[in-house]
């Protein structure tokens, strides 16, 4: 009887310093507000042999919302939007990766203010290189739509001349670049 040594899924973690987390949001329905989270970590697994992600999981840091206005942040963080203090993180987990590595699809749960919903990203792979260190990095990019009152975040507010002051569909943005773990 022979048995064969299967190889085992490599295994990349995102890099915060090259990687990005990023949403964007109408405001008083004229223009888009962008805004990213500064503090996450996650791990992307790859089968051998192939740059399509074999499974993506990532956990994100609630308080480390970042919208270059300090007053909004606030305000997000508060009970009216992510409630950091009962709902620190956000997670994301994959259940289903498929398509080939130049245009993919994630299927996933995603958990926000303690509500998991199931998501769909469309992602692609932007490549990989050594670095100068000794290590071996891949890059992938994916986005996706979501309704946030899906996720409990309901808070708003009418204006005058008719709108609200904050868009219901949110676009996130992923740019990620993981190293591989020695």
């Amino acid at each position: 009887m022979t048995t064969q040594l299967q190889e085992k899924k490599s295994v990349y973690a995102l890099d915060p310093a090259h990687t990005t987390v990023e949403f964007v949001v109408r405001h008083l329905m004229i223009t888009k507000v962008r805004g990213r989270f500064t503090a996450f970590d996650g791990a992307v697994e790859l089968e051998p042999g192939s740059d399509l992600p074999a499974a993506i999981r990532a956990s994100i840091d609630a308080r480390s919302i970042d919208t270059r206005e300090e007053q909004r942040d606030a305000h997000l963080r508060s009970a009216d939007f992510f409630d950091v203090e009962r709902f620190p993180t956000l997670t994301f987990e994959s259940t289903r990766i498929y398509g080939t590595p130049d245009d993919f699809v994630v299927d996933g749960k995603l958990t926000i203010h303690g509500v998991a919903r199931d998501v769909s990203l469309r992602g692609n792979f932007e490549g990989r290189a050594n670095d100068p260190w000794g290590g071996v990095r891949v890059g992938y990019s994916a986005h996706t739509t979501i309704n946030r009152k899906d996720f409990g975040l309901t808070w708003n507010a009418a204006l005058e001349t008719g709108g609200v002051v904050v868009g219901e569909e949110v676009r996130i943005e992923l740019n990620v670049e993981a190293i591989l773990k020695q």
